[in-house]
């Protein structure tokens, strides 16, 4: 019979999980002290729009201040809405001048992801914070080159990780971490949904699309966390149902991947298909997660009879709040630039195994 109780994880645990790979990269003590941070937002698109602009209502740490856009039809909304200033409301050729504003402390960048490498320099050049959503850029490259320009103008990045923010994803972590069923052996971790459109960014090569990069570093992440560990082979293969929509990039795509200390997991990720699961095997239990990675609410079990249910209001305010958090208290950042780089370098390698139709040492 299922035990009626929960995982019960010290602070301190959560916080060592969440971090296990990440550097120890502390915020400046230079900049002065805020009670909260103004956050802009770049692009306003679906995900900042119906997701991030109301959790920055619940958050405690940063607070909308500004938007950039590129549609000027939409400020008289999000000004009426949010209460914005004349003065903290950007286009594109405008951005540039942020570094004139001192209402504002971070952007966030919310655009297609062949955009975030010049919005992410272009923001570290005027000596803001940068919050980039996922996936990081389209290239390892990319993700060098915003890392680089960060660091070069003594600014902080974060990755839109807000899984890695999870108590609940916190709390797999822990599992294989302190080998509570003992050494993992065997993932099988899928991210993937049905996506109607038929002429969207995520369906278009030179703006960073196909399901790999999308869905598919949810996917990737779920064996990457688990385990701990970093990839070190890849043996991946792609396909397509609506060749008459997914012309240039995957519509889905099934990669296999080895760890150092011996295990696999097999992946798959996928605008076609509606998927969303984790299933650790280890050496003496597993644990699964069902749903993995979904914005109402991510939830697992063990073998034991454990539930993982841990309740959040709200994922993307939890991350907001705790990148805002670390920028003001000099602490580590649970998902800075190099966890997006780590993840990219692994997509590329599996778009070389698919294309060439090969293993792929990392």
């Amino acid at each position: 019979m299922k035990k009626d109780r929960r995982i019960f994880l010290q602070q301190a645990g959560i916080i060592a999980a969440a971090t296990a790979f990440t550097p120890n990269v502390l915020w400046p003590a230079t900049r002065p002290k805020k009670e909260k941070l103004g956050v802009a937002l770049v692009g306003l698109g679906y995900y900042s729009t119906d997701l991030l602009a109301p959790a920055l209502q619940l958050t405690q740490n940063c607070e909308l201040k500004g938007i950039v856009t590129g549609s000027p039809e939409k400020i008289p909304v999000w000004k009426k809405k949010y209460g914005l200033e004349d003065k903290n409301i950007y286009d594109y050729r405008s951005f540039d001048s942020i570094a004139n504003n001192p209402d504002i402390d971070v952007v966030y960048v919310v655009l297609p992801p062949s955009m975030h490498a010049e919005y992410t320099i272009r923001a570290a050049k005027a000596g803001k914070h940068v919050w980039c959503e996922k996936p990081m850029a389209p290239s390892v490259a990319d993700c060098e080159a915003m890392i680089k320009a960060c660091k070069d103008n003594n600014v902080k990045l974060a990755i839109g990780y807000r899984c890695q923010h999870d108590p609940n994803v916190q709390a797999y972590m822990k599992v294989g971490k302190e080998r509570t069923f003992g050494q993992v052996k065997m993932i099988a971790s899928a991210a993937g949904y049905f996506d109607g459109r038929t002429d969207h960014w995520k369906q278009k090569k030179s703006m960073g699309g196909g399901a790999m990069g999308d869905m598919g570093v949810y996917a990737l992440q779920g064996a990457r966390l688990a385990t701990g560990e970093e990839p070190i082979s890849v043996l991946a293969q792609s396909f397509t149902t609506r060749p008459n929509i997914y012309k240039e990039v995957e519509e889905t795509m099934m990669f296999q991947l080895e760890f150092p200390s011996g295990a696999r997991a097999a992946c798959h990720t996928s605008f076609g298909i509606n998927m969303n699961y984790l299933r650790i095997n280890y050496e003496k239990g597993w644990l699964q997660m069902q749903p993995q990675s979904a914005y109402n609410g991510i939830r697992g079990s063990m073998s034991d009879g454990t539930d993982i249910n841990f309740p959040i209001k709200n994922q993307q305010a939890k991350q907001m709040d705790e990148d805002a958090d670390a920028l003001m208290n000099h602490k580590a950042l649970i998902a800075p630039g190099e966890e997006g780089l780590r993840d990219i370098r692994v997509v590329e390698a599996i778009y070389k195994s698919a294309s060439e139709d090969c293993l792929v040492h990392l």
